[in-house]
């Protein structure tokens, strides 16, 4: 060996240098410590490509992706304040009869008295935190259980959606209102085959993601982390690039980016550096992960969950206007199974039941396993009740992987 090659690590004296790990052992290292995520990612794919063979390539043309896009966005919003609520060891079962309860009164304003569409949506965002807040002083100050409380609010918010409409709906909303779930990017430059603007867009998120990749590599490197060997990590940048690249070009191809996609895709990025990079997430995963250790280390517990409850009611707001904006009507019968959906995808996307664990990817992973399963059932042609039966028993699958995992850790 040369001097170069060898003064880094030389070994102390009476001391036998570190064996050398194979590029197996360290994609196995890397793959355990990420294992409900990848997990999720790799039953995505599968999920994926057997509907579209089964579907004779439905699954996957440009209309049905966006399609699938727009009928989920509700829950994908839901599924992220849930993750945070599961993360900070609670529940929440009021989201959907909340999501009713906003969906209604912003129809209210804009359709009885006239409101202008944003006045009432930022009004309806309020309404939201302010039933967030609601929730969150009896759970967090009070100490009831958040079962109990969620559970009364479901029942309070599911009474007042009918009191507010009398059990009638209540439509139509104004066109700038439904663009909400509907809209697209505007089209921009020349003509041509394409949607311009979406290309542009696809190729800004696939460089941020590359050079967002690049230096988490290098960041992890500088304090001596083990990181997977180059050949590995160039694999892991193209099929970033190709995963983005065809998912760019499927929406092109048609109308564009939906209104919608822009809003989860702001939720995630936002939601995602709160949770990883802040004192306000580092608190939420202590919290959830032991409350009594947390408050010990200084934690304001009480703030945390407080916090948690009060942005799960603002997204559930935000997702019920999300539905209205769709149906173009608010309805009585709005937000039914909303919370079942929701928790669903967390518990799909890695949470766990104990909390602590969990993060907002995993949630959009968790609620697009449930999602490209229903479409694809339904392009199939299965019933709603075999829906059931299938959406339930990954359900179990995937928090009884997480049962097997931490006891195989523990041992």
């Amino acid at each position: 060996m040369t001097q170069t090659e060898t003064t880094p690590q030389t070994p102390p004296a009476g001391t036998s240098a570190p064996a050398r790990r194979s590029v197996g052992e360290v994609l196995g290292s890397a793959l355990r410590g990420n294992v409900r995520q990848y997990g999720m990612l790799v039953a995505l794919a599968l999920i994926v490509v057997l509907f579209q063979i089964w579907t004779d390539g439905i699954l996957l043309q440009p209309l049905n992706i966006t399609n699938l896009i727009q009928q989920n966005g509700y829950i994908l919003i839901l599924a992220i304040g849930m993750m945070i609520v599961i993360i900070a060891g609670h529940i929440d079962l009021s989201v959907g009869s909340l999501a009713a309860f906003v969906g209604a009164a912003a129809a209210v304003m804009m359709v009885k008295h006239q409101v202008p569409w944003p006045v009432a949506l930022v009004a309806a965002l309020l309404i939201g935190a302010a039933a967030g807040a609601w929730q969150g002083f009896w759970i967090a100050y009070i100490g009831i259980p958040s079962f109990i409380v969620t559970l009364a609010g479901m029942l309070l918010f599911r009474g007042g959606t009918q009191i507010l409409l009398q059990g009638q709906s209540v439509a139509p909303f104004p066109n700038g209102f439904q663009k909400i779930s509907s809209g697209f990017l505007p089209e921009v430059g020349p003509q041509t085959n394409y949607h311009n603007l979406t290309l542009l867009l696809g190729l800004a998120v696939l460089a941020i993601s590359v050079l967002q990749e690049v230096r988490g590599r290098r960041q992890a490197a500088s304090h001596g982390l083990e990181v997977l060997p180059v050949g590995l990590f160039v694999a892991k940048l193209a099929a970033i690039a190709a995963a983005v690249l065809v998912f760019t070009l499927l929406l092109a191809s048609y109308h564009g980016v939906p209104i919608v996609l822009l809003i989860l895709g702001v939720l995630l990025v936002g939601f995602g550096y709160v949770m990883r990079n802040s004192i306000l997430g580092r608190h939420t995963y202590a919290i959830g992960g032991n409350e009594a250790a947390a408050k010990l280390s200084g934690v304001k517990s009480k703030r945390v969950v407080f916090l948690a409850f009060v942005n799960m009611g603002v997204l559930a707001a935000l997702a019920g206007l999300v539905f209205a904006a769709r149906l173009n009507a608010g309805t009585p019968q709005a937000g039914i199974n909303f919370e079942l959906e929701a928790i669903a995808a967390a518990f799909i996307g890695g949470a766990s039941a104990t909390g602590g664990v969990g993060t907002v990817l995993g949630a959009i992973i968790g609620g697009l396993v449930l999602g490209v399963l229903n479409n694809g059932m339904s392009i199939v042609g299965v019933g709603t009740d075999y829906q059931q039966v299938i959406k339930g028993l990954v359900l179990l699958a995937a928090v009884g992987f997480d049962v097997w995992n931490k006891r195989k850790v523990g041992s």
